[in-house]
Order: C-alpha cells, then sequence, then structure tokens
C-alpha cells in the first residue's frame, strides 16, 4: 500500500513517516501543494494524506486538482483547520474523511485502514482468496490454515497482487509499490521476492504472464 503524504511540518511529517512505514506502508513524502500534484501526475498512490495549509498551493487545490484529472485515490485531509465549514468543504471536494490536528496516531491508522477496506472492497481487514488468507494490520499470512512466515517486502509484493486478483503488474509497477524513492533496488529484486514467495507457499502462488510481468495465481 502506497501512501502520499502532503505535509509541510518537518516535525510531523518525520514522525508519521516513521509510523506509516511500521505500519507497513510505502511512503512518500512531499512538503508543498504544487510537488504533490506533480508526484500524483507522474506516479501511482493507494491513498493520500494532505495538509491543507501548504506552501505553493493549498491543500484544497490539490484536492481539487486530484479529482478534475479523474484520479479516484482516497483522501485523508489532516488539517489544524477545524472550522466546520473547512471539514464540509474539504469532504465536498472529494475528500473521504478528514482529521483536525492535533490528533492521536492510532486513530489515524485505524482511518487510514477504513480507506484501505474500502479500496480493495473489503468490508473487514481481511483478504481472503482460496486457501490464502491475508491480515494487512498485523502481516500475518496463512495458506491453508497454516501460519506463513513471510518478510515485509514479500508479504506487500503478495498483498498488493492479492488485492488485485485480475490484473498483471509490471516489474516496474511492484517496485514503485514497494520501494520509496530514494531507494536502491536491485534489478532482480521483483523475481527474488517471488521466488521466496513460491517456495514458502506455494508453486503456483504467483503466475508470471510471459514479456508483461506478474499476477496472483489461480486460488479459488
Amino acid at each position: 500500500m502506497r501512501i502520499l503524504l502532503v505535509e509541510d511540518d518537518p516535525l510531523l511529517s518525520s514522525g508519521l513517516l516513521v509510523a506509516l512505514r511500521r505500519a507497513n506502508y510505502t511512503v512518500e513524502h512531499v512538503a508543498d501543494g504544487r510537488a504533490a500534484v506533480a508526484a500524483l501526475a507522474d506516479n501511482a498512490f493507494d491513498l493520500m494524506v494532505l495538509d491543507l495549509g501548504l506552501p505553493g498551493m493549498d491543500g484544497t487545490n490539490v484536492l481539487r486538482a486530484a479529482r478534475a484529472s479523474g484520479n479516484p485515490l482516497p483522501v485523508l485531509i489532516l488539517s489544524a483547520r477545524d472550522a466546520m465549514r473547512d471539514r464540509i468543504s474539504g469532504l465536498d471536494l472529494g475528500a473521504d474523511d478528514y482529521m483536525v490536528k492535533p490528533f492521536e496516531l492510532e486513530e489515524l491508522l485505524a482511518r487510514l485502514r477504513v480507506l484501505a477496506r474500502r479500496r480493495g472492497g473489503r468490508q473487514v481487514n481481511e483478504l481472503v482468496l482460496g486457501p490464502l488468507c491475508l491480515l494487512p494490520e498485523s502481516r500475518v499470512a496463512t495458506w491453508e490454515g497454516q501460519l506463513i512466515d513471510l518478510q515485509r517486502l514479500e508479504f506487500t509484493l503478495l498483498l498488493q497482487l492479492a488485492e488485485n486478483p485480475q490484473r498483471v503488474y509490471s516489474r516496474g509497477q511492484l517496485e514503485e509499490a514497494l520501494y520509496g524513492w530514494g531507494e536502491g533496488v536491485e534489478s532482480n529484486a521483483i523475481d527474488v521476492h517471488v521466488h521466496h514467495l513460491r517456495k514458502k507457499i506455494a508453486p503456483h502462488i504467483v503466475k508470471t504472464v510471459r514479456g508483461v510481468g506478474y499476477r496472483i495465481g489461480e486460488l479459488a
């Protein structure tokens, strides 16, 4: 799950980066509105956490630009603006949720889990495909009822594929989902993760689509 964090407060953004990464999100951070619009245009994200009082371009205009371009990603506004009119305006512009600063980190994480479930069409924080069961919050994976010990990136890759079972991902798309900006990525990193998943779970857990990329296997 890849998040765009748009926040200009350096202390708050650094704390959120640590907390979100510990919660198994891949997080990219920008500190002004124009950079956020550019990031959305050039990259695929699953969620956006958006401050409103930004330099360069106000957060409401970032949201307006995202929706005008047809980008449907869930957006959680995180703002010090606590007036009712600000909350109503943000939601009417297309935000999915609105939290007022200061906030409790656990509540923020819970609200992000809700948005992630809605995006994946799930009512509960559990993804089941045949014998495969994934619990994103706790990073638990089971196969035929047996617990599977997966490393963080292995779990993230498997979840990305399982959330979109009809989609074929290129190697580049999977690298974007797993690794943040500036992280060194070995050319065969995705192949190695796929090999480990097949070895730990089942040879058919991930299907190679020759010349295109990977998709989840037929598990039902």
